[in-house]
């Protein structure tokens, strides 16, 4: 449990009723703390944004590994795998997907620059001088 939170339940994940998908950010192992449940982290086909630090980092992912629910081969791919079209992704409406995010230094450089990009294109925001 993650600040005394009970963790995402398989039983909360539809295949076909538009909750297949989960992205999970957060909650590391250096407390043992998790988001999620050993069976909906095994039943799942899992994405990470990347393996090493999902495999050192995640209590997502490490404690069910430590229960024997799965290998490191659990994880499908990375983001960046699914993104440059090396790995499929998703394969079907039917199955769980579930992406856990510990957070890089480069997604957080993309989200910035995309929303920098779409205010300046719609005109939005507001220029801070430093």
């Amino acid at each position: 449990m993650f600040g005394g939170v009970v963790p995402h339940r398989l039983g909360d994940a539809r295949p076909g009723a538009g909750q297949a998908r989960r992205a999970q950010v957060g909650c590391p192992a250096r407390t043992p703390a998790r988001e999620i449940e050993t069976a909906t982290m095994a039943a799942a086909r899992l994405f990470v944004d990347r393996r090493e630090s999902a495999l050192n980092e995640a209590g997502d992912v490490l404690i069910p590994m430590r229960e024997g629910a799965f290998t490191a081969d659990h994880i499908q791919a990375e983001l960046g795998e699914v993104l440059i079209g090396k790995h499929p992704g998703r394969g079907s409406a039917t199955e769980i997907t579930l992406f856990k995010s510990l957070g890089i230094a480069v997604e957080d450089v993309a989200a910035a620059a995309y929303v920098a990009r779409r205010a300046n294109d719609t005109q939005t925001g507001q220029t801070v001088t430093m």
